[in-house]
């Protein structure tokens, strides 16, 4: 009885151990998230109040600072007072897909707000990013924005598969030239014995005539 017990005792630790690190993880990502939210309301409070900005203008700028703060060409996005108003910001009732790729949601509104990136090096001028997102109420389903840096595609298999198939193309020339050479020699040799054969069974013809005279 207690070696039977001795494994299942262990396992039951395994997994309280497990249980613990889980819950510490999520106790360690928790006041980072808290913060993140509180930075985020921090600053569409100052620019609904200090800027006069549409509330959901201020959120999609908030949210637009944060996404090019983790970008590995920018520090963080400024917005002056001429990012909130009406030649740089806008809320369009829209009623449809946000776009016609990934992000296919339909959304009520689409916001845009526009802004300068201050790149990590400190040095050159402000990037122009223009920030487009889409709500339905107040949440946001959907957010683009002209990132300077996208992700780097695969490059394309059309060169590799080209090469390919012209090698491909080269053997089968080879494969149909070797074949040719090895019809013409059978065609050669079987000949030859053909012919051999009719003038021998012509010859013992003609000797065979002339013994019978």
């Amino acid at each position: 009885m207690d070696r039977t017990n001795v494994p299942r005792r262990l396992l039951r630790l395994v997994g309280r151990l497990a249980t613990c690190a889980a819950s510490l993880s999520l106790i360690c990502s928790a006041p980072a998230f808290a913060d993140q939210l509180e930075q985020h309301n921090d600053l569409v409070n100052k620019f609904v109040n200090d800027m006069h900005a549409d509330p959901l203008v201020a959120d999609c700028a908030a949210h637009g600072n944060f996404v090019a703060s983790t970008s590995t060409a920018f520090d963080h996005v400024e917005f002056p007072p001429s990012s909130f108003d009406s030649a740089h910001a806008s809320v369009t009732p829209w009623n449809d897909s946000f776009d016609e790729g990934k992000q296919r949601v339909k959304v009520d509104n689409i916001v845009t707000v526009e802004g300068l990136g201050i790149r990590q090096s400190g040095g050159g001028d402000p990037a122009d990013l223009k920030f487009r997102c889409g709500y339905v109420g107040a949440q946001m389903l959907a957010f683009s924005w002209n990132d300077p840096v996208p992700p780097t595609r695969a490059r394309s298999a059309e060169p590799s598969g080209s090469q390919a198939s012209s090698g491909k193309h080269k053997s089968a020339k080879g494969k149909h030239s070797a074949s040719g050479k090895t019809t013409k020699k059978a065609t050669t040799k079987s000949s030859k014995p053909s012919s051999g054969k009719s003038s021998r069974t012509s010859s013992n013809k003609t000797t065979a005539k002339k013994k019978t005279q």
